[in-house]
C-alpha cells in the first residue's frame, strides 16, 4: 500500500492530516492540554447527571457524550486529571482528579468485566501512586479480586466479554492485555503471588494463540472453558479477521512492554520488540505516523484514522525505549507519533471539541460506532506519551 507522492499531497489536502509537525515542545503541548481539561469540565458541569458521570466522546450532534459508572471508559478521565496534577502540582487538578475517582468506588466489586484495570487502576491506580491514600489501595486490591475472579485455570486466561454468548464460549480479546497492570500491583501490594501467576498466564496465552507469523495479533480468540482448546479466531472491530485492526495492534505492544517491566521475563521483551518493528515497518503507515484504523484497509483520502492508536503506540514506545537496545529507533518513532497528534491536524483548537484533547479517533468501524470522534482514552494516553517522553528527555540530559 506503498503511496505516490501526489496520492500524499492529496490526502494532504483532502484530509488535513498529512500536515508537517511543528517543532514539539513538550510543555506547551501539556499546557495547552490543560487548557481543554478546564473547559471539558465546565461542560462536563452544565451536562452532566447523577448517571452520567464521565465524558467518552461526542454524539452524533458533536455534543458530549457522558456515560455511566458501568462503562468501560470511566476511569480515562479521571486518570488525566490524575497526571495533570502530577504535571502541574496544583490543588485544583488533585481535588477534581479526587472527586471523578471517588464517584468510582462502587466498581471495585464489579466482576461482570475484564475492563477493571482500564476503570480501576487508570483512575484510583494513578492515584494511589500520586498520594498513598490507604482507600485507594484497599479499593484496588479488591478491584483485582474481581478481575481476578474471571480468570479460568483451563485457559490460563482472564474472559473478556459476557456478551456474544451465541457467538463465543471464552472470549479473550487483546484489549486485556491492559488490564494485567492491575494484577501486576496487587500481588506486590498484597504479597499474593497469585495475582502475578494470573497476569503471566494470561500474557502467554495471549502469545501463543493471539498473534501471528508476521507478529500482527488478532483481536479475539474464542477458547473452549472446560479443555482450554482454540475454537477461533477473530477481528471483532478490524477490517476482516486476518487483519490488523490499529489499536488491537496498540495493545499488545503497550501490554507485552509492561509486562516485561513487572516480570523481567525475555521473551515480553521480545514480543514487544516484535510488535513495535511491525508497526513502524508497515507498508501501509501513514506520512504522519498516525496510522489508519485498521493497516489493512484499503487507503483513501477519506479512510479514517485511528488518533487513539497512534497516542497508546507513543506511550507504549517511550516506555520500551527504557528496556531495549533499539532505544533510540523507539523514541525517534514515538516522538514522530507525539508531535502529529500535537499539530493542528489532530490537536483541537482552545475551547473547542468538547474539551477532549484530539481529533480523528476510531472506536469500532465495523459496528459503525465513534467513527472520526475525539475519544477519551486519545486523551489520556497521549497526556501519558507526553509525560512519558519529557522524563525520557530528561533522564537523556536532553
Amino acid at each position: 500500500m506503498r503511496r505516490s507522492v501526489f496520492f500524499l499531497m492529496i490526502v494532504g489536502l483532502v484530509g488535513g492530516c498529512q500536515e508537517k509537525a511543528e517543532e514539539l515542545n513538550v510543555d506547551h503541548v501539556l499546557k495547552q492540554s490543560e487548557i481543554q481539561l478546564m473547559y471539558q469540565l465546565k461542560r462536563i458541569d452544565q451536562i452532566t447527571t447523577k448517571k452520567l458521570i464521565s465524558p467518552r466522546s461526542v454524539d452524533e450532534q458533536g455534543t458530549l457524550h457522558m456515560v455511566p459508572v458501568w462503562e468501560w471508559t470511566v476511569g480515562f478521565f479521571p486518570g488525566s486529571l490524575w497526571m495533570m496534577y502530577d504535571y502541574t502540582q496544583d490543588e485544583f487538578w488533585r481535588q477534581k482528579a479526587e472527586a471523578f475517582t471517588t464517584a468510582l468506588e462502587s466498581q471495585q466489586y464489579n466482576n461482570r468485566t475484564h475492563d477493571t484495570g482500564f476503570m480501576m487502576y487508570c483512575s484510583y491506580g494513578k492515584g494511589c501512586a500520586l498520594t498513598s491514600d490507604s482507600t485507594y489501595r484497599a479499593i484496588l486490591i479488591q478491584s483485582a479480586k474481581s478481575l481476578a475472579s474471571r480468570y479460568n485455570d483451563q485457559v490460563k486466561a482472564i474472559k473478556s466479554w459476557n456478551h456474544g454468548k451465541d457467538k463465543w464460549q471464552f472470549p479473550v480479546i487483546i484489549d486485556n492485555m491492559m488490564n494485567l497492570e492491575l494484577l501486576f500491583w496487587a500481588a506486590k501490594a498484597t504479597g499474593d503471588s497469585t495475582f502475578r501467576n494470573i497476569a503471566i498466564n494470561h500474557a502467554m496465552v495471549t502469545l501463543e494463540h493471539h498473534y501471528r507469523m508476521d507478529n500482527s495479533s488478532y483481536h479475539l480468540v474464542d477458547f473452549d472453558p472446560k479443555t482450554g482448546h482454540v475454537i477461533k479466531k477473530e477481528t471483532v472491530q478490524g477490517l476482516a479477521n486476518e487483519s490488523a485492526w490499529a489499536r488491537g495492534q496498540a495493545w499488545g505492544l503497550y501490554g507485552y512492554t509492561l509486562c516485561y517491566r513487572e516480570t523481567g521475563i525475555p521473551m515480553f521483551l521480545t514480543q514487544a520488540e516484535k510488535i513495535a518493528d511491525y508497526i513502524m515497518h508497515h507498508p501501509a503507515i501513514t506520512a504522519d505516523k498516525i496510522p489508519l484504523w485498521d493497516y489493512d484497509v484499503t487507503s483513501k483520502a477519506d479512510t479514517p484514522r485511528d488518533a487513539s492508536a497512534a497516542a497508546v503506540t507513543a506511550s507504549a514506545l517511550f516506555e520500551l525505549a527504557q528496556y531495549s537496545d533499539k532505544s533510540k529507533t523507539y523514541r525517534t518513532f514515538g516522538k514522530e507519533i507525539v508531535s502529529s497528534l500535537a499539530s493542528s491536524s489532530y490537536f483541537a483548537e482552545a475551547k473547542t471539541n468538547e474539551g477532549y484533547l484530539l481529533k480523528h479517533s476510531t472506536g469500532s468501524m465495523p459496528h459503525g460506532n465513534e467513527i472520526d470522534v475525539p475519544l477519551v482514552y486519545a486523551d489520556y494516553y497521549f497526556i501519558e506519551a507526553l509525560l512519558r517522553l519529557k522524563k525520557l528527555e530528561k533522564n537523556l540530559g536532553n
